[in-house]
C-alpha cells in the first residue's frame, strides 16, 4: 500500500510543480506595472489568468489593483512585486467582485483590501458559488483558495498614497458596483471590467447596457493618458471606448429588435455577429451568455398586461 501511495505522490508532484503563473510585471508608466492576462476563457491550461492586474509603487508603499483569480495567483503577484521593489504592499483596491479579480485576496490578508460597498455585498452573496465554479473550471490551480472579503469600504473621491493621488470613481454598468481608478500623477486609467478590449464583454451582473454606455462616456471624459482594461491590451487612444460603445450599442439593438419581433432565445443566440467584431476573442461564446443573462428583460419590456 505504501509503494502505491508513493507512486501516486510522485505522479502528482510534477503536475503541481507546473502550476506556475510565471507572472512578469511590465512597466507601463512611472511607478506603474501591469501583469497582463490572456483574452481566452477560463481553462486548466491558464489557471484562470485571463485578467489584467497591476500595482503602483508610491513613496509610501505599493498599491495593488485587483488580486487575481486564485490564492496561488495572489502569492505569485506578491512575489512579483517583491522582485520589483523593496517597498511594502500597503493597499489592495478591488475593481469589482468577479472571481478572476478577487480570489487572490488571501495573499494580501495582512493589508487593507478596499472595495465599494456594493462589491463587498455581492462578493458576500456570490463568492462561495463563484469560487466553487472556478475549482470546476481550472482545477488544481485553485487549491487552498477561499473567499476573503474586503476589509475597507471605499468612497468615490481622491485617495492619496505617497506621491500618487488616485481618483476613485463609483460606477455600475458591469456589475452594479464597479470601481475605476485614475492615477492623476500618470494619467493611467484602471478601468476594470467596465472596459474590455479585443475580448467580448461579460454581462452576468449588469444592471443594463444603457447604464454601461453612460459609464463609458464618463470614463472617456476623464483626463487619461493610458487605458488599462480589465481584459485585453493597453491603449493610449480612445479605441477601447469606441469598441465598447459600438459593441454595447449593437448588443442592445439586437435584443430590442429580437424582442419586438417575438424571437425566442434560441434564435437570438444564433444571430450573426458583425464582421467588425469577428476578431474579438470569444464573441460567439459571450453572445450566448449575454442573451441568457439579459434577453428576458427585453422580452418583459415588450409584454403588455392583459388584465388592465
Amino acid at each position: 500500500m505504501r509503494w502505491m501511495l508513493l507512486l501516486f505522490m510522485s505522479l502528482s508532484l510534477p503536475a503541481l510543480a507546473d502550476l506556475d503563473y510565471r507572472l512578469t510585471p511590465r512597466q507601463i508608466a512611472e511607478d506603474t506595472w501591469l501583469l497582463e492576462g490572456s483574452t481566452d476563457n477560463f481553462a486548466r491550461s491558464n489557471g484562470g489568468n485571463i485578467v489584467n492586474t497591476a500595482f503602483i509603487v508610491t513613496e509610501r508603499g505599493v498599491v495593488v489593483i485587483d488580486s487575481g483569480p486564485s490564492r496561488r495567483y495572489g502569492e505569485a503577484l506578491r512575489k512579483a512585486i517583491a522582485a520589483t521593489t523593496d517597498k511594502p504592499v500597503i493597499q489592495v483596491l478591488l475593481t469589482h467582485h468577479h472571481p478572476d479579480h478577487v480570489l487572490g485576496n488571501q495573499a494580501f490578508s495582512d493589508v487593507p483590501i478596499g472595495a465599494l460597498a456594493g462589491t463587498t455585498e455581492l462578493l458576500k452573496q456570490q463568492g462561495d458559488a463563484m469560487a466553487e465554479n472556478m475549482y470546476r473550471l481550472v482545477g488544481d490551480w485553485m487549491r487552498g483558495t477561499e473567499v476573503v472579503l474586503p476589509t475597507e469600504t471605499l468612497a468615490p473621491g481622491i485617495r492619496t498614497f505617497g506621491n500618487h493621488d488616485l481618483r476613485l470613481l463609483s460606477l455600475g454598468g458591469h456589475t452594479g458596483a464597479d470601481l475605476a481608478i485614475l492615477d492623476q500623477k500618470t494619467g493611467v486609467l484602471f478601468a476594470g471590467d467596465l472596459v474590455f478590449y479585443q475580448r467580448a464583454l461579460t454581462t452576468p451582473n449588469s444592471p443594463g447596457l444603457s447604464v454601461w454606455l453612460a459609464d463609458i462616456d464618463s470614463l472617456q471624459a476623464l483626463p487619461w493618458t493610458l487605458i488599462v482594461p480589465g481584459h485585453g491590451p493597453l491603449a493610449n487612444d480612445a479605441r477601447p471606448f469606441a469598441q465598447m460603445r459600438d459593441y454595447l450599442g449593437w448588443l442592445d439593438q439586437l435584443m430590442r429588435d429580437g424582442a419586438a419581433n417575438g424571437s425566442d432565445m434560441a434564435e437570438m443566440i444564433r444571430s450573426p455577429i458583425p464582421e467588425r467584431f469577428a476578431a474579438i476573442s470569444l464573441s460567439r461564446y459571450e453572445l450566448i451568455r449575454s442573451v441568457s443573462h439579459l434577453y428576458p428583460r427585453y422580452e418583459r419590456e415588450q409584454m403588455k398586461r392583459v388584465d388592465q
